[in-house]
């Protein structure tokens, strides 16, 4: 048996998705996301995606690129995952090392990767220079069974839409995802600068619900928002749950959590995923006080090439 490695064709979409929510079961994507990730990236991002193929079958993926949003140059990533029954058969090495060739050739000096947190894992990353930093949790809500915090009623001077409500004009809201992301805890932050990419890749992405994302807006500006990322079915991600610094310590995130919760449960979904940095304390108290509990962890590591 023969394992290869080559790029990503339409056709594989379903075969991708099988391999990630099996390594990675709290992943929620679809294959028309996929294909939707790698036909509209930015054209600095240097956006590939790898398969790595065994006698026809695909049993291993990799997204690879340049983080071109961040003000450090030359910072590339690679996140490679295999079929958890289909290990130890060569996939992960070749994907790794067809990604660090290929960043290499395309100007970066670092690859950075997420690395499940478990001895194996971690091992296999170690082997190949990769070195441990920051720790991030996926955690997830059971919609069926829990009992989410009752629906608030909303203060005065303060509106609770959606982002259906933002059809005509979405610019308030890249604005606050850029000021919000610019504060996430990341070994590569991101700047937010390009509207018009933005509304690709964001707003325009198929598995963007904008009827689920909660936005709330203070005396006419938007003040915080939670992101509904869906796969149309049973399962429901919070993309981005963010409050604008002038407005923080109001409880204004958990307003539109809570919100956007409670339309996820209404509209079927079953399933509530989320992901936290472990250092970012105020978010996890957040997804605490809901219920969520952690399923899965991973830990950054970054490799820098000679």
């Amino acid at each position: 048996m023969t394992v290869i490695v080559r790029d990503f064709l339409p056709s594989d979409a379903e075969a991708w998705v099988r391999v990630r929510r099996a390594a990675l079961p709290c992943m929620v994507t679809t294959p028309e996301q996929v294909r939707r990730d790698l036909a509209d990236a930015h054209p600095d991002k240097r956006f590939r995606l790898l398969v790595a193929e065994e006698d026809g079958e695909v049993i291993g993926t990799a997204q690879v690129g340049i983080a071109y949003e961040t003000p450090e140059p030359g910072q590339g990533f690679c996140n490679p995952y295999t079929h958890p029954d289909k290990v130890g058969r060569g996939a992960g090495s070749l994907l790794v090392r067809t990604a660090e060739e290929y960043l290499a050739g395309v100007g970066a000096v670092a690859v950075h990767t997420w690395v499940l947190d478990g001895p194996a894992h971690r091992a296999f990353a170690e082997r190949r220079g990769y070195v441990a930093s920051r720790t991030a949790h996926f955690l997830h809500l059971d919609l069926t069974k829990c009992t989410l915090p009752p629906l608030q009623g909303v203060p005065a001077g303060v509106e609770l839409l959606t982002a259906a409500d933002f059809e005509g004009d979405p610019r308030p809201l890249f604005e606050a995802d850029a000021e919000t992301t610019s504060d996430e805890p990341s070994d590569t932050p991101s700047e937010l600068a390009d509207y018009e990419d933005w509304l690709r890749t964001t707003w325009g992405r198929p598995g963007f619900d904008h009827g689920l994302t909660s936005v709330v807006v203070v005396e006419g500006q938007v003040a915080a928002f939670s992101v509904a990322e869906t796969d149309g079915l049973t399962r429901y991600s919070s993309g981005m749950t963010g409050t604008r610094r002038a407005f923080r310590g109001r409880g204004l995130a958990k307003l539109a959590k809570n919100d956007s919760l409670h339309r996820a449960r209404a509209a079927g979904y079953t399933d509530a995923y989320t992901g936290n940095d472990a250092g970012n304390g105020p978010m996890l108290a957040i997804n605490h006080w809901f219920g969520y509990t952690i399923c899965a962890t991973e830990v950054r590591h970054v490799h820098r090439l000679a």
